[in-house]
């Protein structure tokens, strides 16, 4: 029993979905997203409910069916909210800025690092050390977010760098001196 592919997805006002066969094309205020999703799963639009059933109990069904039922909600719900990922840059003259629809970050190499957004993602830099990752593709965002991390990931003994905003980093321990002096 499947208890995220057994809840309904209501589809807000504004939001319309178009299913043909077993491609889904979501519409909304922010965009338009489509996807193609496994044949076995059937969809259906009652109203403003949309559900997801599955046609076996076999394993390859079940864990289909909490999967697509999850993806036709972060569709519903990209285009109508959209997604968002805040990034927070640390360390001593570590700074984003925006140039264009391009982010900078100067991140302690030698050149500024310059990342181009693909297209329906837009960078925002809200002060020199927070940026922040919006789209309606939840994957897409992301995967955005991921990359920008890994342009200069947390240090695991300092705690420099690129983190998600809340993100709980654990320091390691540095190593420890000498106790007591040469005689």
């Amino acid at each position: 029993m499947s208890r995220v592919g057994n809840k309904p997805i209501t589809v807000p006002r504004g939001v319309q979905v178009l299913i043909e066969g077993s491609k889904v094309t979501v519409n909304g205020p922010k965009g338009e997203l489509t996807r193609s999703l496994h044949p076995d799963m059937a969809i259906f639009l009652k109203g403003d409910i949309l559900t997801v059933s599955r046609p076996t109990d076999s394993k390859t069904h079940r864990s289909l069916h909490g999967l697509t039922r999850s993806l036709l909600a972060n569709m519903v719900e990209g285009v109508s909210q959209g997604f968002k990922r805040n990034l927070v840059l640390q360390g001593v003259g570590y700074r984003a800025l925006k140039s264009g629809d391009k982010l900078v970050l100067q991140v302690g190499y030698t050149k500024p690092v310059e990342i181009i957004p693909p297209s329906g993602i837009s960078f925002a830099v809200e002060s020199p050390t927070q940026v922040s990752v919006s789209g309606i593709d939840k994957e897409l965002v992301g995967g955005m977010a991921a990359q920008i991390r890994t342009v200069r990931p947390p240090n695991p003994y300092l705690g420099k760098g690129i983190r998600y905003s809340g993100e709980q980093l654990k320091l390691k321990a540095g190593k420890t001196g000498k106790i007591g002096k040469k005689k």
